[in-house]
């Protein structure tokens, strides 16, 4: 399956650089799959179009304050970009600029000093802080902003960044289909009679990875932990059982429902996936998809196409385009239904 198929050109001024401040003023395309037809609303009436009775499953992942800013003992800056927690508690993996003028076990200074890390393995850019205290170390860091928006994190992202649901810590980019909701949409969702779930899983930098063989079967896929609890289990059989709709917010919770399709029991469930969901897949568990615009020759254009149609995605996104719908992390949403 070719590369190229999962190709779009898009405009840089379309790439939304904000959050809007209102939430859920956002822009709506709702797709059918059955009618091949194509809608347009507001994220805020998003309800009227959400199956009655269904049951809607959250990513809780929080973002943490993943990017810091260093110096070397000679006075040059350093961007350390935590990536993952090692099991000693004081190493983290990482990406750093500039990683080729660091020496190994070359001392880099946060706070002025009080604390401090060295390069460890320039290989796999691992770094040992001086504290295996995480709360301080991301005290001193930045909501890590995607590459695709070319300004530094302001005041704004500490919260627009995060779901209003966001509790768990763990990841470096935000579930974004969940930025649109507000507490407020939360509840009456839930007064409608639609049950809301939550997975956690926790995002990782290689989400923006474009993939880069001309064959898209021969990607190898990341890995990103994820949990199930016992009462979302719960919730997803009595759904089936029902034969209600599940509704999956984000493309995270998509590959965590299919992930576990196969394997409900009773406790809950936790593991990694690496799960690659393109045209061909067949669905499991997901009935409905909230999601954004993604960038184009990426896992997660391939998996709404897998989910929708490539033919009928590219259409959506033609649409989107040609009505200058925001686009990415901070841009409009689409319902695929």
């Amino acid at each position: 399956m070719k590369l190229s198929i999962f190709d779009y050109v898009l405009a840089k001024e379309r790439i939304a650089q904000y959050p809007l401040v209102k939430r859920d003023q956002a822009r709506l395309l709702i797709v059918d799959r059955k009618s091949k037809k194509i809608y347009r609303d507001k994220f805020c009436n998003i309800l009227k179009y959400l199956p009655s009775d269904s049951l809607m499953v959250l990513n809780d992942t929080k973002v943490i304050p993943a990017r810091l800013i260093g110096r070397r003992q000679t006075g040059g800056r350093v961007e350390v970009f935590l990536l993952q927690a090692l099991s000693d508690g004081y190493s983290y993996k990482t990406l750093i600029r500039p990683l080729k003028r660091l020496n190994l076990n070359e001392k880099i200074i946060f706070n002025g000093g009080k604390i401090s890390a060295r390069l460890k393995d320039p290989l796999e850019k691992i770094v040992r802080f001086n504290t295996r205290n995480a709360s301080q170390i991301l005290k001193l860091g930045f909501i890590p902003l995607p590459p695709y928006i070319k300004r530094q994190p302001e005041a704004i992202d500490k919260t627009h960044y995060q779901t209003v649901y966001a509790k768990n810590k763990g990841s470096v980019a935000s579930p974004t289909a969940g930025l649109h909701f507000t507490k407020e949409s939360l509840s009456k969702i839930k007064k409608s009679g639609i049950r809301i779930a939550n997975v956690t899983l926790h995002v990782n930098y290689a989400t923006f990875n474009a993939v880069k063989e001309d064959d898209i079967r021969k990607h190898k896929m990341h890995s990103e932990e994820f949990r199930v609890p016992k009462k979302t289990i719960s919730e997803i059989k009595n759904a089936k059982t029902s034969g209600r709709k599940i509704i999956a917010v984000g493309t995270t919770s998509f590959r965590v429902l299919e992930t576990i399709a196969e394997g409900l029991g009773v406790k809950e469930i936790k593991g990694e996936t690496n799960l690659f969901v393109y045209p061909g897949y067949k669905l499991k568990l997901v009935d409905a998809l909230i999601t954004n615009f993604h960038l184009p020759r990426t896992t997660l254009f391939m998996l709404v196409c897998a989910f929708a149609g490539t033919d009928l995605i590219k259409r959506a996104y033609q649409e989107a385009i040609d009505k200058k719908y925001r686009f990415y992390s901070y841009g409009d949403a689409m319902l695929i239904l």
